[in-house]
């Protein structure tokens, strides 16, 4: 069996982190990031209760159903929120929007070098969007349902259940963020040099 090279898989990680960084040095990447992070930041705090919200803003009807959603949309900032519960809320909304911010970058640059292989590209990228998930969301969409099956006194079996569930779903995302981030690095420093020969600075 062949030995698992711990230390290429720490580069991997720091090279993953560059090319996030570089990421954020391009526009397309904020085109995704921004709207998944205000979308994720918004249902994550509307769904911190179960149900509870929907079944409320059914109730009042619209006018009010909006007063309900900007509350949700600016908890994502921490405002009126408590500090332990925001904390959280806001690192999965940040992980899950630089997933969808790398996705649509990545999309972006292959298709402007029209690849042989973007279709396939795309796919994969489709398929590690699903594959990462929202990591809060269905999270908190299982713990209503376990609230319900479980007795009242059994409630923090779901506790402990939807806890597992969160940090399976989290080391998936951030397993992700390794895969694109390094995509990423490859594809502009790719970019950067191919950019440079065409200037004749690069022999």
């Amino acid at each position: 069996m062949k030995k698992f090279n711990w230390r290429k898989w720490c580069d991997d990680f720091v090279l993953a982190g560059k090319g996030i960084m570089l990421a954020t040095r391009e526009k397309r990447f904020w085109a995704g990031f921004v709207p998944a992070f205000l979308a994720f930041g918004t249902l994550i705090n509307l769904l911190s209760g179960g149900f509870s919200k929907f079944e409320l803003m059914g109730a009042l009807g619209f006018p009010q159903s909006l007063q309900i959603i900007w509350s949700a949309l600016i908890g994502t900032f921490g405002i009126q929120m408590v500090f332990s519960e925001w904390l959280f809320g806001f690192l999965i909304a940040i992980l899950q929007g630089a997933l969808i911010g790398l996705i649509v970058l990545l999309w972006k640059k292959k298709r402007e070098q029209n690849a042989a292989n973007m279709q396939k590209a795309g796919i994969v990228a489709g398929l590690i969007a699903l594959g990462a998930g929202c990591p809060t969301c269905g999270t908190t969409l299982l713990t209503p349902l376990l609230g319900a099956i479980f007795s009242t006194g059994s409630f923090a079996v779901a506790g402990v259940i939807s806890g597992v569930v969160t940090g399976a779903a989290v080391l998936i995302a951030v397993l992700s963020l390794k895969r694109l981030g390094l995509e990423t690095y490859v594809i502009i420093v790719n970019e950067k040099y191919l950019a440079k020969k065409a200037k004749g600075k690069v022999e």
